[in-house]
């Protein structure tokens, strides 16, 4: 099969969907891949490593579209990669069309096959494609957040370790899966007073195992998380539910009562989110004050630590890669990764999310 690697083109993205060494892998089976020029080195990887891994570099995105079958992406298709898209493409990448129907109509209307990395899922309800960048994510969100609250970004000019003699800060996390245990690591290693809310009295009981007496594990219920949001000087969104918009949990009337100079950030906010007030922001200006309250509401959050996230991902992906370019979409469901068929929204729950 022939596979196309164009450059990302969202703000400040500098991942790359594959490395030279996978690259190398594909090139081994016998297929053919076509990189855009300039598409790694905001990961590391020159032109120069990608002819040696075998592919073939082209000067333009238009280029890499038209010459290949299979494209693979880090993010979403924008407005310029659009026009490059045929029904006769294959299109895997990370994709988030429960907040996006404006996308998902418009890929449907090209007539293309597209798959979604958020939404493989395997027997044990993991998602593989999605979990390395939910762990790096959640790792990040606490180094941001607590960046955001010194008072030259517009935060409160909180340290949340606290110092001898004076509390410490306050971070509640919304969710218990991936990215928020994630965070809640960083957080406690930060030395932060932690409230974590989940909803599953399964992972809540193991959450207060891993835990123990270094966080606060509650139920997520509505009057408690109003009440420790607004106790809170850093509160993280880190829910997630595979191909919908995860429900609102702080609502407006909650960030109402925050104090001044807090900050709010949610992880999943390419999906929707669960921060009433959060919007979507890029790197070059990731942040914006609602209520008195910094919002950091990054859709490509890994985007800014690429070496480590290109490589993560594509540990990830690379199989489904694989699979792919040798049966292409032929009956292919990829573990519910397959989100468009020819121009027909086919997974359930985007399906309803969009309609």
């Amino acid at each position: 099969m022939k596979i196309g690697v164009p450059k990302e083109i969202l703000d400040l993205e500098y991942r790359v969907s594959l490395t030279p060494n996978s690259i190398s892998s594909l090139i081994e089976e016998g297929h053919q891949v076509f990189v855009e020029t300039q598409a790694g080195p905001g990961s590391g990887f020159s032109d120069e490593l990608y002819i040696q891994a075998g592919a073939k570099i082209l000067g333009t995105a238009e280029e890499v579209f038209t010459q290949s079958e299979l494209i693979v992406k880090v993010k979403q298709p924008l407005e310029q990669d659009l026009k490059y898209l045929t029904k006769n493409h294959i299109l895997f990448t990370y994709l988030h069309l429960a907040a996006d129907k404006k996308l998902a109509e418009q890929l449907c209307a090209i007539g293309l096959t597209a798959y979604a990395y958020e939404t493989i899922e395997l027997e044990n309800k993991l998602l593989p494609a999605l979990l390395p960048m939910s762990e790096i994510a959640g790792r990040m969100s606490i180094q941001i957040g607590a960046h955001l609250l010194e008072k030259a970004q517009g935060g409160s000019g909180i340290l949340l370790s606290g110092a001898p003699g004076l509390p410490k800060g306050k971070v509640v996390i919304l969710g218990g899966g991936i990215a928020g245990t994630q965070a809640a690591r960083q957080a406690i290693g930060m030395g932060a007073e932690v409230v974590i809310f989940e909803k599953n009295p399964v992972r809540l009981r193991e959450l207060d195992e891993l835990f123990a007496s270094k966080a606060s594990i509650l139920a997520s219920e509505t009057h408690l998380i109003a009440e420790q949001v607004q106790q809170a000087d850093l509160v993280i969104g880190a829910v997630l539910i595979p191909g919908r918009r995860p429900p609102i949990l702080v609502t407006e009337k909650n960030v109402l009562k925050m104090k001044p100079g807090s900050v709010v950030l949610d992880i999943a906010v390419d999906q929707g989110g669960c921060i009433e007030t959060i919007e979507p922001t890029k790197h070059s200006k990731p942040t914006f004050v609602k209520h008195g309250v910094v919002h950091y509401g990054v859709t490509n959050m890994p985007g800014a630590v690429p070496r480590t996230a290109t490589q993560a991902l594509n540990i990830a992906t690379i199989k489904y890669v694989h699979e792919l370019a040798k049966t292409g979409a032929k009956d292919q469901n990829l573990h519910g990764g397959l989100n468009i068929k020819a121009g027909e929204i086919i997974h359930a729950e985007v399906k309803k999310a969009c309609s």
